[in-house]
């Protein structure tokens, strides 16, 4: 085995430890030991990082000459890793309230009283429409705060993994190295 061929190995297989490590980030729900913040909006379709899986699913590694690239297809993967502000717009505004009218639509009246039947799943649904009705009532311009939701970054764990790689390899070369000098 070449020099060159060693490090490539390398790299690899830290490629691909890391996008295993990052991967579980979803599962714990957290970035490593960090938690992630909860989401203030209630809903039921399940956890807010992991309702469609796009996100999880659109992380990709690249190796580029001696780095990792690691990127996102999603146009929403920075600001949530990173966190920030976004800015409501007109079609944020129409999104939320197709969502309120979805979320609404599904509540179960009472024939005679004509008002809405008292069980749990209306209690569920009218919360929820609730929080898309005041979405969409913010004004054009509002900035909205995401908090991180960190899935890729600098940890004590990546270097415990890129660790761990290496001195794989460096035992495997060692192994390599012993066996030939021996008769």
């Amino acid at each position: 085995m070449d020099l060159q061929t060693f490090h490539q190995n390398i790299i690899k297989d830290v490629k691909t430890e890391m996008m295993d490590e990052f991967d579980r980030n979803f599962e714990r729900k957290a970035f490593f030991d960090q938690a992630w913040p909860k989401n203030s909006l209630i809903n039921r379709k399940g956890s807010m990082m992991a309702r469609t899986n796009n996100l999880r699913r659109g992380y990709q590694a690249k190796i580029q000459g001696e780095k990792i690239a690691f990127t996102n297809s999603m146009p929403y993967a920075s600001i949530q890793n990173e966190g920030g502000e976004i800015t409501v717009t007109a079609k944020m505004k129409r999104y939320f309230w197709a969502m309120y009218y979805q979320a609404a639509g599904g509540i179960v009246f009472n024939i005679k009283t004509k008002a809405a039947a008292k069980t749990k799943k209306n209690r569920a649904l009218s919360i929820e429409a609730e929080q898309f009705k005041a979405l969409a009532l913010m004004p054009i311009g509002k900035k909205i705060k995401i908090p991180s939701r960190r899935v890729i970054g600098p940890h004590p764990r990546v270097i415990e993994v890129i660790s761990g790689v290496v001195n794989n390899h460096l035992t495997e070369l060692n192994n390599i190295i012993l066996n030939n000098l021996r008769p």
